[in-house]
């Protein structure tokens, strides 16, 4: 599996944890709620400036939000 559908299954589950929607998350990480949508897909290959803001509004570090991802 590509990193950024593992990326994105990672952000799903965190997301879920907190019960949020993809509207939640993208409203604390004033994001789009579709790049939301896509990033969870796998479909977007998201800027370390996105994945801070994600970071943040889920209250986690950039280092916790990739952890369990693997590349090759």
């Amino acid at each position: 599996m590509d990193s950024n559908k593992q990326l994105g299954m990672r952000i799903k589950y965190l997301r879920t944890l907190r019960k949020w929607s993809q509207e939640d998350l993208a409203l604390e990480a004033d994001v789009n709620k579709n790049y939301i949508s896509d990033l969870e897909r796998g479909s977007r290959n998201p800027t370390v400036k996105v994945l801070e803001k994600i970071a943040k509004a889920l209250q986690i570090s950039l280092s916790e939000l990739f952890k369990g991802i693997q590349t090759f």
